[in-house]
């Protein structure tokens, strides 16, 4: 008996510990890009969220924990694992509607670009590219696109694919990183998404078909490098440093790079 109450006790003295001053091990504790400064921040391998997590001179003492997948940081946030999450303002929405427990600060890390990337002498493509973007952006075309995963009108009029299409300069082949929704994202066996479907409709009016290679983000820019793939497309920001491995396309989106925490 008096063991028993022993190991009672130790366990009440414990949870009392957890609960010092009214906290507990998954209390949110980041409430602004101030108090990032020595936290734990979970981001993308490869992204331009690493970059900055990264880089003492936007975040002091920061322990950076890099996943392969967003979804993977994401879990890691409502375990406790980190602090907070920076993430694609768009892609974050997406997890929040799924998980009741996150959000975003109302403080913006840095605002992005996202364009289509290529070998850096692959000119043509660039220029064959960008004439159908311009043509796109003016005629709503992209407007419409994305209106469907995340307008005032999302889930209606979404974006069909041409089966007759011509197809006749043979295969494009798109390297992306299917866990980014809105842009990217599985939907059964089958990848889906705002990029995807751009990229079909460029295809569609270039005379391309596209084929599409999934793989990891990092991996993306390594295989247009190499000619493993033509493009690359997956939420890619334009910056400097990629500039000097790849041609960027004329960008086709803006967002946010934002902070997200445990509510």
């Amino acid at each position: 008996m008096k063991r028993i109450f022993a190991t009672m006790a130790a366990i009440v003295i414990s949870a009392a510990v957890m609960t010092a001053c009214g906290k507990t091990a998954t209390e949110n504790t980041v409430h602004s890009k101030a108090d990032l400064e020595g936290k734990t921040i979970g981001v993308q391998l490869g992204t331009t969220g690493d970059s900055l997590a990264s880089n003492p001179e936007v975040i002091k003492n920061a322990k950076v924990e890099r996943y392969n997948k967003y979804a993977d940081a994401v879990q890691a946030l409502k375990q406790g694992k980190v602090d907070a999450v920076i993430i694609d303002s768009d892609t974050a929405k997406e997890f929040i509607k799924k998980n009741d427990d996150i959000e975003l600060l109302s403080e913006e890390l840095s605002e992005e670009e996202y364009a289509i990337c290529m070998n850096l002498d692959n000119t043509a493509l660039q220029v064959e590219i960008n004439t159908v973007l311009t043509e796109f952006k003016t005629d709503g075309t992209l407007d419409t696109i994305k209106e469907y995963y995340d307008g005032a009108n999302a889930g209606e009029n979404k974006f069909k694919a041409d089966p007759n299409a011509d197809t006749s300069k043979g295969k494009l082949v798109m390297a992306t990183n299917a866990g980014f929704p809105p842009y990217e994202y599985m939907e059964g066996q089958e990848i889906v998404g705002f990029d995807v479907d751009m990229m079909t409709a460029v295809c569609q009016k270039l005379g391309y078909e596209l084929e599409i290679d999934d793989m990891e983000f990092d991996s993306i820019i390594p295989a247009v490098q190499s000619g493993k793939a033509d493009v690359g497309v997956a939420g890619m920001s334009v910056t400097e440093d990629r500039k000097k491995n790849v041609l960027f396309s004329t960008p086709y989106t803006n967002t946010r790079l934002e902070i997200m925490v445990r509510k």
